[in-house]
């Protein structure tokens, strides 16, 4: 017994004196393990915009191209979907950017919608919608700006909605009949 390899307990401390631990120290550069294990993890997540549950300005969600959504989206950041979606998509201050493999069946309120995939619905934007080359919408536009790119696919009514556009005042040269026309030779 006496010459065995055998640890023995350490003795109890005795009143102010330091407890001298049974195993030799690590060195200080070792970090110590007393933190929670998802302490690293979270601190990232805080210095990590995607991971941010603040809006910012810059940032931009995504549905990507394997998702599929059923329901009402709505939110305050703007959007990119390259899945599909069927219901109601409701960005009232934001961007929404319908991607070339995306396809949406659902009506649209925002304040921009740019589309370079397929969307059958009503769409509704405060500022502008833009339907790009390769694009296909089938569905009525409200917006006080539009612009429709060569290529693309449109079938339904435009209304141009200048309530809508923060530059200020109607412009009195711009009739009623003029913006029946425009919107005439925009569908045909």
């Amino acid at each position: 017994m006496w010459g065995s390899n055998e640890r023995k307990p350490a003795p109890p401390a005795r009143p102010n004196e330091p407890v001298k631990p049974a195993v030799p120290e690590k060195s200080a550069a070792t970090p110590a393990k007393t933190q929670s294990p998802n302490w690293e993890g979270t601190a990232m997540a805080m210095n990590d915009p995607m991971h941010s549950s603040a809006p910012s300005s810059g940032a931009t969600a995504r549905l990507g191209a394997s998702l599929h959504v059923k329901g009402e989206i709505t939110g305050n950041e703007d959007l990119s979907v390259d899945g599909s979606v069927e219901g109601l998509i409701q960005l009232e201050e934001r961007k929404l950017t319908v991607g070339a493999s995306a396809k949406v069946t659902a009506d649209i309120i925002a304040r921009e919608v740019v589309v370079y995939g397929n969307v059958k619905g009503n769409l509704r934007a405060r500022d502008r919608i833009e339907i790009k080359k390769d694009g296909s919408v089938v569905g009525d536009l409200t917006t006080a700006r539009i612009m429709i790119e060569d290529g693309a696919y449109f079938k339904g009514s435009i209304e141009i909605d200048k309530t809508g556009d923060g530059s200020g005042e109607l412009d009195k040269s711009f009739s009623r009949s003029s913006a029946s026309k425009t919107a005439v030779s925009a569908s045909d």
